[in-house]
């Protein structure tokens, strides 16, 4: 639910709780509810200029990072929001395999669907990812932040970047002969 009114949030910019219960099915005060309870974390503040119930949320930054302390429990919780947001956004990208058909061509041939493998040390994928962050993050920060920055005939493109070993480091060192002598392996 709450992830639900985020991505309304960033997508459509501020919203009343009634304005939310139309784009995502849930009764207002279930909307009011949430936005009160993601207030309370930090992720939206009250936009002003409503009245009563008719007070717009908007979202306090345009993003947001989970990092989860150390301890177990902390770890798994961090895990199945990470989950959750992906299955969406992977669910979101199967709906757009069953209807791309509909679109214009050239929106058709602009988009991707691509997969790399890498042999990278870790600290070439710490610049991998620091690179790609510098060159996306301009673009996607002014777009949010801004709506009148955003071109006549754009609509939102999502890009998912997801990069991580395929293989286990240690597991990786050990069939290249490079795991220290004496070393349990």
């Amino acid at each position: 639910m709450r992830l639900a009114l985020i991505s309304k949030l960033v997508l459509h910019g501020p919203l009343t709780a009634a304005a939310a219960s139309e784009l995502i099915g849930q009764p207002p005060s279930t909307c009011s509810f949430h936005f009160r309870q993601l207030a309370k974390y930090g992720v939206v503040e009250e936009a002003g200029g409503g009245k009563s119930r008719a007070k717009p949320w908007r979202m306090i930054t345009t993003g947001f990072s989970v990092t989860a302390a150390e301890d177990p429990e902390s770890r798994i919780a961090e895990d199945a929001l990470h989950r959750m947001v992906r299955e969406q956004q992977i669910e979101g990208y199967r709906t757009w395999l069953n209807t791309r058909a509909g679109y214009p061509r050239r929106w058709r041939e602009a988009s991707d669907d691509s997969a790399y493998v890498f042999y990278l040390t870790v600290e070439e994928l710490e610049q991998l990812t620091r690179d790609l962050t510098a060159i996306l993050m301009p673009l996607f920060l002014e777009r949010m932040a801004d709506p009148s920055k955003r071109p006549a005939g754009s609509v939102p493109v999502r890009l998912l970047l997801l990069s991580h070993p395929t293989a286990h480091p240690e597991a990786s060192e050990a069939e290249a002969g490079l795991q220290d002598e004496g070393a349990p392996g």
